[in-house]
């Protein structure tokens, strides 16, 4: 079987569609009138990703807030905030450039998710020629709404959890439903919570093993059939073209990522300084039998922050050095990150999302070609 290849979810926005969400915020048009933009930027996504060659492709998330979000508000500014949230949550993250990005706050129960990724699904099926993939995002990244002190009165944390376990799970069930093929939650905050950032409160809480464990509530949920095509994204953050935690050592992540009793992971890479100990560490810790499916490594052979765009000859090598540490019927390639995982995102080492869009596709391209190359070069 040749190597699979597998976007990991996010395209930029046209410019024209993040002003959108901008005039939205400022009450100058309604949400149809976002709608309209947004349907227009996820056709355009998924006819372009057709002509790359990907495997399975998606609307870019150009439907969503945020890859994290996406449930709960309709814009990063909060317009259309679900029920029982305010908009003065914790950071989720502050990055190497100085930016921050900021979750909203629960005030009360219960959680109930107000939009479900299986709307996206249902409206790309009726465009793609072709599979379908969806990324949600993961419970670990949603436990963070509830603050991390004390408990709300009349909601507790542990009736949260149960709420959002439950909530998760119904996001995946029904994306599978509305007919996607594939499914990965986005587990970016993975390698945040080793970074113990005093501006930044939750990282100092050694919080890895308790997200691993809350995700696997809802992985186990799901039967080993189901879990091939359940996958894990991690990454150092990528917004703005700027990273969150690259300067936390990869091994606190990767020697218990695995863990996770997904099917496949889709793990950053190609931004690495030491590839060949990415290599080594997954084929070291990703398991062959994780509750009765084989872990798949799809290895970051495209960084997304870089506008400089990757040859298919590089991908190819990145792919057969891989091979040597990771069985080559586990091996897969991805990128490192999405390409614009929030729908602000001005890409200033690139210039403009617009160009940054075009260079998106040529990336894929590439990692498509590449795949092929590499599976040729390997005999698969």
């Amino acid at each position: 079987m040749p190597i699979p290849t597998e976007l990991v979810g996010s395209l930029p926005r046209p410019m024209k569609l993040q002003e959108a969400y901008q005039a939205l915020d400022d009450g100058k048009i309604d949400f149809a009138e976002l709608q309209k933009e947004q349907d227009a930027a996820a056709e355009d996504s998924i006819r372009r990703l057709e002509q790359t060659g990907e495997t399975y492709v998606t609307d870019g998330e150009q439907r969503e807030s945020s890859f994290a979000t996406y449930p709960i508000t309709d814009t990063l500014a909060g317009t259309g905030l679900a029920d029982n949230l305010a908009g003065d949550g914790q950071f989720f993250a502050i990055f190497d450039d100085g930016h921050h990005r900021q979750l909203p706050r629960l005030t009360g129960g219960p959680f109930r998710y107000k939009t479900f990724a299986s709307e996206f699904v249902e409206k790309n099926k009726a465009i793609a020629s072709g599979p379908v993939k969806q990324a949600v995002i993961a419970p670990s990244m949603l436990m963070l709404l509830y603050p991390l002190e004390g408990e709300i009165e009349g909601y507790s944390r542990q009736q949260f959890l149960d709420d959002l376990c439950d909530e998760v799970e119904k996001d995946i069930r029904q994306c599978f439903a509305a007919g996607a093929e594939r499914v990965s939650i986005d587990f970016t905050e993975g390698r945040l919570a080793n970074k113990n950032d005093s501006r930044n409160p939750w990282t100092n809480k050694d919080m890895l093993q308790e997200f691993i464990d809350l995700n696997n509530r809802v992985i186990d949920r799901f039967s080993p059939e189901e879990r091939k095509n359940i996958g894990i994204h991690t990454c150092p953050g990528g917004d703005n073209d700027s990273v969150h935690s690259a300067d936390v050592p990869y091994e606190k992540l990767l020697s218990k990522m695995f863990q996770l009793n997904a099917g496949y992971f889709l793990i950053q890479c190609a931004s690495e300084q030491d590839k060949e100990t990415v290599y080594r560490l997954c084929g070291q810790y990703s398991r062959e039998d994780a509750n009765g499916v084989p872990q798949v490594c799809f290895i970051g052979v495209i960084n997304p922050l870089n506008p400089e765009v990757e040859t298919a000859e590089q991908v190819r090598d990145a792919l057969v050095a891989a091979s040597k540490h990771i069985p080559v019927e586990r091996l897969g390639a991805t990128d490192d990150c999405g390409f614009s995982p929030f729908s602000r995102d001005e890409k200033p080492k690139h210039g403009s999302p617009d160009f940054a869009r075009d260079v998106a596709m040529q990336k894929i391209t590439a990692r498509v070609e590449g795949a092929k190359m590499a599976s040729q070069e390997l005999g698969v």
